[in-house]
């Protein structure tokens, strides 16, 4: 079937339809013999693999595992077990025994590993042409770069091949790709996602990054990714809190007019002009900010210290295979011999400088907005000035992780000539779901398709107002409920009771057995669908969080769609959880299931 939508609610549905997973995996083979590109890929996983993979799943219960059966392409710089790791140098090749950190987290949730993707080699570029294998092609426009270094899992993403990807950034690589092939390159705050079991560029300032078609769905993937592993020195504890609801004016940041570079092409400043009038309508204050030292950050890169740190990741193997690199990597890394000690230090000092005097530039404003690439390139003017071309390709990109912020790319229109035009939000780290939340608005008013595939936007889903107060909404369904035997636990963590409401027409609701206090399971499906009475309560983010580890099984916390066009995080059961459970869906909801079934019976009143 391949026709089916390789986004992962479309995909679930689609398994609840009764879509078997190895049709599943007959799409992804088809996609990619249609693709009829060889540079996606370096390593592919078989059908039978895949099959095998499967087998550790279960049953379909997308609660307990939310990327069940969600095919998954990672770059091959990360660690699969099973699977050789290049870094697109085959000398340099070997066989982990073990996933990288972020990858075992996926496949915990249910992700299946479809291969491993291409990219610039040992991740040294922003092209996706510096591999001795074949360059993967534009899914857009064959004739322009890829976008590098992370290009497989870029052109995967944006062919439906895979429905994300897993990439890596340190100078922009999660970012350029995803511009360039017209879909979301979410670059988290660095350590957000551990960096265990992947080839180091620069250690310091690489992490992991999400390519995918939309916003919800790479968001969804950091959720699921992100944890703080003692296992990598760098990691830290980043909280990714449900998206929140746009508040209505956010102070965003945008490069000085006289400040913004283009590099001569007119279309891509017009159409980043557009853009941000898009932000303007959605409620955005625009603030010019003079960017020379964003640019003077961005310029220390590939200077002194992380030149020589791209040279320590790999030195042994260097000094003993130089012949095997790609010659333009391995002129950018070989240049550290020709740096000192005092060359690093140097730098490092006129970071910590820039980081001092931008620091509150950056507090001033909620976000930054700015051209994701100041032109495209054809894979033709890289191949004639590889240098040059890539490093204005990095322009808007370089100096992020530099600065320790965090980003995400998102497709904002199409240039007057047709090209993908997409802009990159920033904001300091740990503000991952404001960036996110405004690239989700920003990339459904833009319309536009997902990637290359042709497929529409899935309808965008939005949340109540924020609150003053920052309070997340909760959506209840059964013994939460006002006046049930459990809703003193939320007023117990100072929950308020926002509105009643129904969910859309998707849902059944279950009597749960066993339980000590009887209860519902609220499960989704794809046909034979009720409306079901529920509440909306608030509770301030960190008692929602204390709310949410106490849930017992089999009940969990997922999106829930109501019946006004928006959405929340509510309560959902494990089908697993079914069992000699009973459908009181025609009941409309739990309390009149509950008043019903104690309503005394007019047989048992004495007469007479």
């Amino acid at each position: 079937m391949s026709d089916i939508r390789f986004d992962i609610k479309s995909l679930h549905a689609a398994y609840q339809a009764g879509v078997s997973i190895g049709e599943m995996i007959d799409t992804v083979h088809a996609r990619l013999a249609a693709a009829d590109d060889p540079g996606i890929f370096i390593h592919l996983a078989s059908k039978a693999d895949m099959l095998a993979e499967v087998e550790r799943l279960g049953p379909f219960d997308p609660v307990a595992k939310p990327l069940w059966g969600i095919p998954f392409a990672v770059k091959d710089n990360i660690d699969v077990a099973g699977m050789p790791t290049t870094a697109a140098c085959a000398g340099y090749a070997y066989k982990p025994a073990k996933d990288a950190t972020v990858v075992e987290r996926l496949k915990g949730a249910g992700a299946l590993v479809v291969g491993k993707t291409n990219l610039d080699q040992f991740a040294t570029g922003l092209v996706g042409v510096r591999t001795p294998y074949p360059i993967p092609r534009n899914a857009i426009d064959p004739k322009l770069v890829p976008g590098g270094s992370s290009s497989g899992s870029a052109v995967a993403t944006a062919r439906g091949i895979a429905c994300f990807a897993l990439g890596t950034d340190t100078a922009g690589s999660g970012r350029i790709p995803a511009g360039l092939n017209n879909i979301v390159g979410l670059k988290p705050t660095v350590g957000a996602l551990s960096t265990a079991g992947v080839v180091p560029a620069c250690r310091t300032l690489d992490c992991v990054s999400i390519f995918a078609l939309t916003v919800d769905d790479a968001y969804a993937v950091l959720g699921v990714a992100s944890a703080f592993d003692p296992s990598d020195p760098y990691s830290k504890q980043v909280a990714v809190t449900p998206l929140p609801q746009r508040p209505p004016v956010l102070t965003v940041g945008v490069p000085a007019e006289a400040d913004r570079n283009f590099f001569g092409d007119s279309s891509m400043q017009t159409g980043f002009e557009a853009a941000l009038a898009s932000l303007e309508t959605l409620g955005c204050r625009l603030v010019e900010i003079p960017f020379g030292d964003f640019y003077a950050t961005a310029n220390l890169l590939y200077e002194g210290a992380w030149v020589a740190e791209r040279y320590a990741a790999i030195r042994a193997f260097f000094e003993a295979n130089e012949t095997a690199l790609n010659p333009v990597t391995r002129k950018i890394i070989g240049g550290a011999r020709n740096l000192s000690a005092a060359d690093a230090f140097r730098g490092l000092y006129a970071l910590q400088a820039y980081k001092a005097g931008l620091a509150p530039i950056i507090a001033s404003v909620d976000l930054f907005c700015v051209p994701t690439a100041p032109t495209h390139y054809t894979v033709e003017a890289v191949l004639a000035d590889p240098i040059v071309t890539n490093s204005r390709l990095g322009t808007y990109t370089n100096f992020v992780n530099l600065l320790d912020m965090c980003g995400i790319t998102v497709p904002a229109g199409k240039r007057d000539d047709g090209l993908p035009m997409s802009i990159t939000l920033l904001a300091a780290a740990g503000r991952d779901a404001l960036a996110a939340m405004v690239a989700r608005d920003l990339h459904a008013a833009s319309g536009l398709s997902l990637g290359a595939t042709g497929w529409p936007q899935p309808r965008l889903l939005t949340s109540a107002p924020l609150a003053e107060d920052g309070s997340i909404e909760l959506v209840v369904v059964g013994a939460h409920l006002s006046a049930m035997p459990l809703n003193g636990q939320l007023k117990d963590l100072g929950a308020r009771f926002s509105r009643a409401t129904k969910t859309t027409p998707s849902y059944k609701l279950y009597a749960l057995a066993g339980q000590s206090v009887p209860k519902p399971g609220l499960v989704r499906v794809a046909r034979d669908g009720m409306a079901i009475e529920v509440e909306v309560w608030r509770l301030a983010p960190d008692a929602f969080g204390r709310f949410v580890a106490a849930i017992p099984p089999p009940l969990g916390i997922g999106t829930i769609e109501l019946d006004d066009g928006s959405s929340a995080k509510g309560f959902l059961t494990e089908t697993a959880g079914l069992s000699a459970a009973i459908d009181i869906s025609a009941y409309g909801g739990w309390r009149s299931f509950v008043a019903r079934e104690t309503r005394p019976r007019l047989e048992s009143v004495p007469t007479g």
